[in-house]
């Protein structure tokens, strides 16, 4: 049987589900933020601190109310941005989805920061059109043997916290200033 993300509903993917929406996060970036944890997740890190979010069809489905909620979150002045986790927001059958919302967010709140934590690595991911509209992604895997929890933003020694526009300019991987 094809995973859920690859059946079509009425002649279109599914919709992406997610675990949580995180308000006045100061953990996942700079500043305070809200966090959108989504389900689905291909990478089975050793150790994660979220493995109930590794199930597609776990969570409840990302429709209007859940965005209203984000919306409302980041009208507030405070709120430096948004973060995507989970799970992977990259995960295949949330790609179509986190980029239309990463779009939508980009041009209704473009002072807001956005970020991105995936598993997948800057070399696999950055021609992704969703990468356009970010400005930190932390890629790659956690790795626990690598685990130091000195590190910003981050779990892992491999992991990197990417300044994604810098990056793109340059067309060489520029670091997010700590």
């Amino acid at each position: 049987m094809m995973p859920r993300w690859q059946r079509s509903q009425k002649g279109r993917v599914c919709n992406m589900r997610y675990h949580n929406i995180t308000k006045d996060d100061m953990l996942n970036g700079d500043g305070l933020r809200v966090v959108l944890w989504v389900a689905g997740c291909a990478h089975g890190c050793k150790e994660c601190q979220n493995p109930v979010t590794w199930d597609p069809d776990g969570g409840l489905l990302f429709e209007e109310e859940a965005k209203k909620e984000l919306f409302e979150q980041l009208e507030k002045s405070y709120i430096s941005g948004i973060t995507y986790s989970g799970g992977d927001p990259l995960f295949p059958g949330n790609r179509k989805e986190i980029t239309e919302l990463a779009k939508e967010i980009r041009q209704k709140f473009p002072e807001k920061t956005q970020w991105l934590y995936t598993g997948y690595e800057w070399s696999q991911i950055q021609d992704e059109e969703i990468v356009s509209y970010l400005d930190v992604i932390v890629d790659g895997k956690f790795e626990a043997a690598q685990k130091d929890t000195k590190l910003h933003w981050k779990g892992s020694a491999n992991q990197k916290v990417i300044d994604v526009q810098n990056s793109l300019n340059t067309g060489k991987i520029v670091l997010h200033d700590v």
